[in-house]
């Protein structure tokens, strides 16, 4: 399997460095705050419920400190956990499956879904009035890596349309796709919110369609942590989804002034109408559920989707999907405890 080496390189890369990171800890406290060790995947405005919950103070309510890095990468936000260098990590749920097949003496968990839909859009180089997948067919897209959610999302969705031919390159990192692109690489690109707007509004790019519209419902995006830390530390856990969950709330509720105010600190240079247009994007396609459950259902959508994209054997399914699930801290809430 082409994932299989890169997943068991990069556990006992973690391994390694947990030994290291073991040495530095000071207990998580800054003042009456518990301060989390938080790893993005990448910064988006995908992930905007998360940013409303810092900027509006609902993870300090909760007595959380988040400390936050961006991994670029769900593989590097994956191992920062195994390695003890983040506490909880936003990644693909599909992070969880290649670890628990590792066997080895960690596991993670998913313990609150984000998104509810891919947060990709394709953009094109040259403007087309009536676009259709099979466009794409002999042409170049500047897409995401291997076994990462969106290079899947893209590949089940020309599966899907009954499209071939497609050169898909995967090899250029995330925050250098871009910039390929602008310098005359690819005849289309696979990007996220606010990125894609900004090619557009600069006249770089067209856009052409939303991968989360076309390929439909998909668990792209969750919180993750070890079993053994949401098995030690079940307040934080707690405390973090129901900071997340009025995070999501707030968006639904929030002016637009409010909303700009609120995201712009995560996203210097990016105009407020980028930012509202990228959220409203987002919002039109129903990217945030208002339950933010992970579902039986759609854990055997990934695990289809993985398998259809060959990064996962069918003897290798997951059957019991608490193995690397576990709901209850969303369930609990709006429960009084």
């Amino acid at each position: 399997m082409r994932n299989k080496g890169r997943w068991a390189m990069l556990l006992a890369a973690a391994l390694v460095a947990l030994a290291v990171s073991a040495c530095g800890k000071d207990g998580g406290k800054s003042g009456e705050l518990k301060t989390v060790k938080f790893s993005e995947v990448i910064r988006s405005i995908f992930y905007a419920p998360h940013y409303v919950a810092m900027s509006q103070g609902f993870f300090k309510d909760e007595g959380l400190n988040v400390d936050m890095n961006t991994a670029q990468g769900s593989d590097k936000g994956a191992a920062a956990l195994l390695a003890g260098t983040a506490d909880i990590s936003l990644v693909g749920p599909e992070t969880t499956i290649y670890i628990f097949n590792q066997k080895g003496e960690k596991t993670l968990k998913v313990f609150h879904q984000l998104t509810a839909k891919d947060g990709s859009f394709l953009l094109s180089r040259e403007k087309l009035d009536d676009f259709k997948w099979g466009d794409l067919s002999g042409k170049t897209v500047i897409g995401w890596r291997p076994g990462s959610a969106p290079q899947m999302v893209l590949n089940s969705t020309l599966l899907q349309e009954g499209v071939s031919g497609v050169n898909v390159i995967t090899n250029i990192a995330s925050p250098a796709m871009a910039g390929a692109f602008t310098s005359g690489q690819g005849d289309f690109i696979q990007l996220f919110e606010p990125v894609a707007s900004m090619l557009v509004q600069e006249g770089k790019a067209h856009y052409v369609g939303s991968l989360g519209e076309a390929f439909g419902a998909f668990p792209e995006t969750s919180y993750v942590a070890t079993s053994d830390y949401i098995k030690s530390n079940p307040e934080v856990i707690q405390s973090f989804v129901r900071a997340v969950a009025k995070g999501a709330e707030w968006l639904n509720t929030a002016s637009d002034d409010e909303i700009a105010e609120a995201l712009a600190p995560f996203f210097e240079g990016t105009s407020k109408e980028l930012i509202l247009q990228s959220v409203h994007r987002y919002k039109n396609q129903g990217t945030w559920p208002t339950n933010p459950e992970l579902s039986q259902d759609q854990f055997d959508t990934l695990q289809n989707v993985l398998v259809a994209n060959g990064v996962l054997k069918d003897a290798e399914r997951i059957a019991n999907m608490g193995d690397v699930v576990d709901m209850s801290f969303v369930y609990k809430l709006g429960k009084t405890e």
